[in-house]
């Protein structure tokens, strides 16, 4: 089984990209999205043999997520609850055997006008997926805005105090890996320090490699022995962000 996650930083402009090819040839069984940036009714993919879930952000534009899966799940719920929906950041698919939780956590801010609300975000995350959790696994993935060590950013140094490398952005990772849950990728590479997931739009910077790992798949502990592998597909573009790859041997 393969699960695939990507921020696209728009959808729409990241199918001009080439974003079908990329589709067709990974063919994930459930593939998630982050910052689609539509609405609905403003674009309709050709997607045979998947169901499509769309969370849509109230301001245009902006945020929004989308699932799409070979397999009809027995639930779908949108958001956290109505009233922290209104950005579209997060969708849950119930299956038999396990919760996919896909979220577009918010951005601190350069100026971290917003880091406040972004840990406050944290913190109502931490306590749905704790509860998930303790009814069924749990499969978390999205762009978490957050480089956990400093083996996810290029420039630790230099970055330490920026946002998404503050240290209490950092620690929140902690805590919610504390609450029995493993990300997926660093248990498998436990030291690699050149495997990234966001690159400035800054010219050059892609092409070396200046980059962070903000994108994650995150497993209940307790379903890790089913998981394979854990994999950044660094070598596709169409967005400022990669895809990311989590296989699974049932």
């Amino acid at each position: 089984m393969r699960i695939v996650s990507w921020n696209v930083n728009g959808i729409r402009a990241c199918v001009r990209k080439g974003f079908l090819y990329y589709f067709k040839d990974v063919d994930a069984d459930i593939f998630c999205l982050q910052e689609t940036k539509v609405q609905y009714g403003q674009i309709e993919l050709d997607l045979p043999g998947y169901y499509q879930y769309w969370n849509y952000a109230e301001k245009k534009g902006y945020s929004g997520t989308a699932i799409f899966t070979k397999s009809k799940p027995l639930k779908v719920t949108y958001g956290m609850d109505e009233e922290r929906n209104s950005e579209g950041r997060m969708i849950t698919l119930e299956f038999s055997d396990f919760y996919v939780v896909t979220m577009y956590t918010p951005n601190s801010k350069r100026d971290l006008s917003r880091l406040e609300e972004r840990l406050e975000w944290e913190d109502l995350v931490h306590g749905y997926l704790d509860k998930l959790n303790q009814k069924k696994p749990v499969i978390f993935c999205g762009d978490l805005n957050v480089a956990h060590t400093e083996l996810d950013v290029k420039n630790d140094r230099a970055n330490q105090g920026n946002s998404g490398f503050t240290q209490v952005e950092r620690e929140k990772m902690n805590g919610l890996l504390d609450l029995g849950f493993t990300d997926t990728y660093r248990y498998f590479n436990p030291t690699r320090d050149d495997q990234f997931t966001w690159w400035s739009y800054m010219k050059g910077v892609r092409e070396r490699n200046i980059g962070w790992r903000i994108d994650y798949f995150i497993v209940s502990t307790s379903f890790m022995n089913t998981i394979s592998n854990s994999d950044i597909h660094d070598h596709v573009y169409g967005s400022d962000h990669c895809p990311i790859v989590l296989e699974l041997s049932k």
